[in-house]
């Protein structure tokens, strides 16, 4: 009896695991490995195989991830943010250099890439700072400053690297968190002003040669078709040429042709494109569209504004991943290295996407909690 009491509620919240949401994820983790089986020529072992078995890991560190009450996730919240900022600090004076970018630590058994980390310790800090923020200082100098800091400070680490289009990432996600914390829009009013001001100064001063070259890349594509532009426009190619409902699976001649690089990993969707078409594309973003409208439900469902706003900034980063990566493939955005979550290849970029959906699964799975807020609400 005693046994049977100290198991069931475990037992009852596996029972409540939205398995909508892990149907979701795993159609578009099946899909990966199907699309990396084809990106290379039908090699299990080139990525396919090790793909699908991060992909059943990681099913059960999510699981085991949403068993942990949100009130635990709460309290190790800014620990978690100054983990990872620490994982920063070491890339930038230990990390290993893959052309021409000093992003990885080289473990031993693997590489492991913390910018991917602070993805989701940004937003844990960000709920908490703003749950336990009174709602009289959201919009008051010292509220928003306190936010800035906290986006700032692994922001400079990661353009260090450099690494814009998660640098636009975690920045991006970062104050949307501000938004969604309800601050006044006079404050958004002088942002946006702020923004046009510098934005064009940090692109002249702030970045690097070849990303100022994306960029001008973006806004005239046929300005170096075979250096700067060249994978947009293959990218484009590969996406036409399949048409409404693609050549078929394994026949896509411009992946057998190579000519697409990065194919699967950041250009995967045109390994789904050329041989799937229209049809195929609609059918994968419609799964993602699916996915993250789910998320936003169940961050409804939430009783405390931590765990909504922690539900909410993790579906931006999932959303902005996929958007930037979808934008950047059919050349609407520039070229910023940025992988299609759970469909491109990539180990970190796994256990981080399915780590956050783990804590998605805990704020909706202890929605009813009870945590401590700041005065004035």
């Amino acid at each position: 009896m005693l046994r049977d009491q100290s198991v069931g509620p475990t037992i009852s919240k596996l029972y409540e695991i939205n398995w909508l949401l892990i149907t979701f994820i795993y159609l578009l983790g099946m899909i990966g490995v199907a699309m990396i089986y084809a990106a290379t020529d039908g090699v299990w072992s080139h990525g396919a195989v090790q793909h699908l078995i991060r992909m059943a890991f990681s099913g059960g560190l999510l699981v085991f991830v949403a068993m942990i009450d949100v009130k635990v996730w709460y309290n190790l919240s800014y620990l978690v943010y100054l983990f990872a900022l620490i994982l920063l600090f070491f890339v930038d004076i230990f990390g290993i250099t893959v052309n021409g970018s000093q992003r990885w630590l080289d473990l031993g058994f693997m590489r492991l890439q913390p910018s991917e980390f602070m993805k989701l310790a940004l937003v844990l800090a960000m709920a908490r700072y703003y749950h336990d923020l009174p709602a009289w200082r959201v919009s008051k100098f010292t509220g928003v400053l306190g936010a800035i800091l906290i986006i700032a400070l692994p922001v400079q680490f990661i353009l260090r690297q450099p690494d814009l289009g998660t640098t636009l990432l975690v920045a991006a996600t970062g104050l949307v968190v501000v938004f969604l914390a309800g601050i006044n829009w006079r404050v958004i009013a002088i942002a946006i002003g702020s923004a046009i001001v510098f934005v064009p100064l940090f692109i002249k001063f702030g970045l690097k040669e070849y990303q100022r070259s994306r960029i001008l890349t973006f806004l005239d594509p046929s300005r170096d078709p075979t250096g700067a532009s060249y994978h947009i426009t293959q990218s484009k190619i590969a996406l036409g040429s399949g048409g409404v409902s693609g050549k078929g699976f394994m026949n896509g001649t411009q992946r057998q042709l190579e000519w697409v690089p990065e194919n699967r990993t950041d250009f995967i969707f045109t390994v789904i494109g050329e041989e799937f078409g229209l049809v195929g594309g609609f059918i994968t973003m419609s799964i993602y569209a699916a996915l993250i409208g789910l998320c936003i439900w169940l961050a409804l469902q939430c009783k405390n504004m931590f765990s909504q706003l922690l539900i909410l900034g993790l579906t931006t980063t999932f959303a902005l991943y996929v958007f930037i990566n979808l934008g950047m493939v059919m050349g609407l955005l520039p070229v910023v290295g940025v992988p299609l979550p759970l469909i491109s290849y990539g180990g970190t970029v796994i256990l981080t996407v399915m780590t956050s959906f783990g804590l998605i699964m805990a704020c909706h799975l202890h929605r009813n909690s009870e945590l401590p807020r700041g005065g004035g609400r």
